[in-house]
């Protein structure tokens, strides 16, 4: 198998870097990390396939549509069959194409696929996980402001009289999304590290939340 990995590598790194959209949330460095988690959760894993979560790793962004654009549920199907056509045409074992699919269409929050195989639901943990920690903050912040969207809101950054915002407010991402994410992970691996990141986000939202809300200064 680590023959087959160091063939294909490069080869899948190639096929993603051609489909770069100048998205820095999601560029080659978001692929390398989720191939890196990936390789983490798989020692706890051997009988998952390492060819085809590696695969799914990095073709799972091959089409990549912003977040709040009408098509965004559909774009990890539309990756999927894109990255079938261009691994079939590279010779990848025919046989192990329909798990490359399902792994990247069934990765995405907003495609709503359930994850059936292990290799999908290690692929799908490993790119939840780069949504969570020091790198997964930023990402929000950096996809917020290629969205417009505010830091938070100005008198009630807690949500406590309004209801919480995403589009809105970028803070507000932590609340709605992220930190359900340990509970919805598929393997206790997953789990394990989701927990971990994710107190670096909560702990840097309530700083952000105190300064924020702090009374103004007085002459």
């Amino acid at each position: 198998m680590n023959s087959l990995l160091t063939h294909w590598h490069p080869l899948l790194v190639q096929l993603a870097e051609s489909a770069s959209g100048g998205d820095a949330a999601h560029d080659s460095n978001h692929l390398h990390r989720v191939w890196r988690n990936a390789s983490q959760l798989l020692e706890d894993y051997p009988e998952a396939d390492a060819l085809v979560v590696m695969a799914a790793c990095y073709l799972h962004d091959l089409v990549n549509l912003p977040k709040n654009h009408p098509e965004r549920t559909m774009a990890s199907r539309q990756a999927a069959l894109l990255a079938s056509r261009q691994l079939a045409a590279l010779d990848f074992p025919a046989r192990l194409l329909s798990g490359v699919a399902h792994a990247i269409e069934s990765h995405s929050f907003s495609a709503g696929i359930h994850a059936e195989s292990i290799e999908a639901k290690i692929v799908q943990d490993a790119d939840r996980l780069d949504a969570l920690g020091a790198v997964g903050l930023a990402r929000l912040f950096y996809t917020a402001g290629r969205m417009g969207s505010g830091l938070a809101h100005a008198d009630d950054p807690m949500a406590l009289h309004r209801e919480l915002d995403e589009k809105a407010y970028a803070i507000d991402h932590i609340d709605t999304k992220l930190v359900a994410i340990p509970a919805k992970m598929q393997t206790e691996a997953g789990r394990r590290l989701a927990n971990q990141r994710l107190l670096a986000l909560t702990s840097f939202r309530d700083d952000f939340i105190a300064e924020w809300a702090a009374s103004p200064a007085t002459p």
